[in-house]
């Protein structure tokens, strides 16, 4: 079963709000933080570590 990727972590992120329950400013803040380091200059340095 193919299943999109965009998908799965769609079921990950919410499944882990509901069973870990942590505070709102933390989501956001993860949020953000990913958004802001995938389009900056460290965007290489992360993509090098995560594959």
């Amino acid at each position: 079963m193919d299943v999109p990727l965009w998908f799965a972590l769609l079921v990950a992120g919410v499944l882990g709000i509901k069973l870990v329950r942590p505070p709102w400013w933390l989501v956001a803040l993860l949020l953000l933080g990913g958004f802001l380091i995938a389009d900056s200059f460290l965007s290489p340095a992360v993509n090098s570590l995560i594959s």
